[in-house]
């Protein structure tokens, strides 16, 4: 009965001192909110919000690529890369840590069973056995376990934002390198073609200054704008062979043919209208969704740093009032053969009360280190804001640059080859010098060249768009 007894007052005295205490520690409980405003217009005032939501972000990546070698691609790389598997380990150890926070609130329990063997003057041995159980717990009186377990859950939704923008950015620089290969693969077929036609041109050439039409400076000439030609061609078979090490350090194997589709040419381009609209703004919604801060990873990930410095102040405050536990324990003692106390357990209890006196300094000054901590990550949200908005802003800048330049470069090739063509006839009836014909055969080579670049960049731009509003992420 005193045992009894000695527990109920145990318990009677935890309950009183936990209501008055609890009172005492009213705010350290509050849960976050954030506090920072958001920039007025972070996009900048070309940009058109728009309020339905509606926006190529609400597309998942299989709807926006719609290549089908490039989607078989981006599902390689998310199942293999490195990087994606590092983040969602991440994922897997915050999850453990906040685990780890929740049971920090239940009691610990141990058991210790002892025994012992003791002699005198080489008397029988006296044998005592202990079997013990022990618990003990802390008391969240002032909300320390609370802010450590809400920090860890920041920490957790850090990991999860971390491994979603990891994998936003590697459907980026895949789809990229993807789009860069097509382009080597374009700008390689109008090489050969040129290659083609200037060797043909060179042989014609030559057969008209071994008949004496021509001096062998034209030969010279035109041998030399071939082999330019020739160095290009090895030049690009070099870049594809990178692009395609670039692909596979992303899927991490080792080197080899990457697969792809055949990149459009410009008059594909005017008209088809399926599978590469990838190619065409005309087709998006570029606005920018109302919650676009919640669709971007970086920018959420921002929030839940701030989020987690703010249960980290929390329990940096909680450390200046006293640590309250109890521990208690049960069991039986048998002395050499013999129950002590039989049919009786063996209980105890303890409540114990720890408050910092000399340690108040360096608690003190890891509360200031938190709060400076929480107001750098403020700013540093801000800033990821104001930097969302330029990427958004840039990338449909970009976009529109190369829309309105393609119909000039499309015209300006149709152009060049007519040209060509007209200057290679008045040739051949002796109408034009050679040099006009090789001028006619260089501007119609760059022209190519800038279309099929310009193509490439419009494509980099609308996957840029795509990123920067917060597509990428299902």
């Amino acid at each position: 009965m005193k045992q009894k007894s000695l527990i109920f007052k145990l318990l009677n005295f935890y309950i009183v001192s936990t209501t008055l205490l609890t009172l005492t520690g009213c705010g350290l409980y509050n849960k976050y909110e954030k506090t920072v405003e958001d920039p007025a217009d972070p996009f900048g005032t070309a940009v058109s919000v728009n309020t339905t939501n509606e926006s190529i972000a609400q597309m998942s990546w299989r709807e926006f690529f719609t290549d089908p070698l490039l989607q078989q691609l981006i599902e390689q790389v998310l199942a293999n890369n490195t990087d994606l598997n590092t983040a969602r380990i991440n994922v897997e150890k915050s999850e453990a840590a906040l685990k780890a926070a929740k049971l920090a609130f239940l009691p610990a329990l141990y058991f210790s069973p002892q025994g012992t063997l003791s002699s005198f003057d080489t008397e029988k041995p006296l044998k005592t056995y202990n079997l013990q159980l022990q618990l003990s717990m802390d008391l969240d009186v002032f909300g320390s376990l609370t802010n450590k377990k809400r920090a860890a859950k920041a920490v957790l939704l850090q990991a999860q934002m971390a491994e979603e923008a990891t994998r936003a950015n590697l459907i980026s620089i895949t789809a990229q390198q993807y789009f860069y290969l097509q382009l080597l693969d374009r700008e390689l077929e109008i090489l050969k073609e040129t290659d083609n036609l200037w060797k043909a041109s060179l042989e014609t050439q030559q057969a008209l200054w071994e008949n004496g039409q021509v001096f062998s400076t034209a030969v010279n000439q035109q041998e030399a704008s071939w082999l330019s030609v020739k160095t290009q061609i090895v030049d690009i078979q070099r870049a594809i062979r990178s692009a395609e090490n670039e692909i596979c350090k992303l899927l991490s194997v080792t080197p080899q043919h990457i697969e792809r589709s055949k990149w459009y040419s410009s008059a594909q381009y005017h008209s088809s209208s399926d599978g590469q609209r990838v190619f065409d703004v005309k087709f998006l919604k570029v606005g920018v969704p109302a919650d676009m801060l919640n669709l971007r990873p970086d920018i959420r990930l921002a929030n839940y740093y701030m989020e987690e410095a703010f249960y980290n102040t929390q329990a940096a405050r909680a450390a200046f009032f006293p640590s309250i536990s109890l521990s208690g324990a049960a069991g039986w003692t048998n002395n050499n053969g013999i129950i002590v106390n039989p049919g009786k357990l063996l209980l105890s209890a303890v409540a114990s009360l720890t408050q910092p006196i000399f340690a108040r300094g360096r608690i003190k000054a890891n509360y200031k280190i938190s709060q400076l901590t929480e107001e750098n990550l403020k700013k540093k949200y801000i800033q990821t804001v104001i930097d969302a908005g330029n990427d958004v802003n840039e990338a449909m800048a970009d976009c529109q640059a190369s829309r309105d330049k393609h119909d000039y470069y499309h015209r300006q090739v149709e152009v060049l080859h007519e040209a060509y063509k007209g200057t290679h006839e008045l040739m051949d009836n002796g109408k034009a010098s050679y040099l006009e014909v090789l001028t006619a055969q260089e501007s119609l080579l760059s022209a190519q060249l800038n279309e099929a670049s310009n193509m490439y960049n419009g494509a980099q731009a609308v996957i840029g768009l795509y990123i920067a509003l917060g597509g990428g992420t299902k």
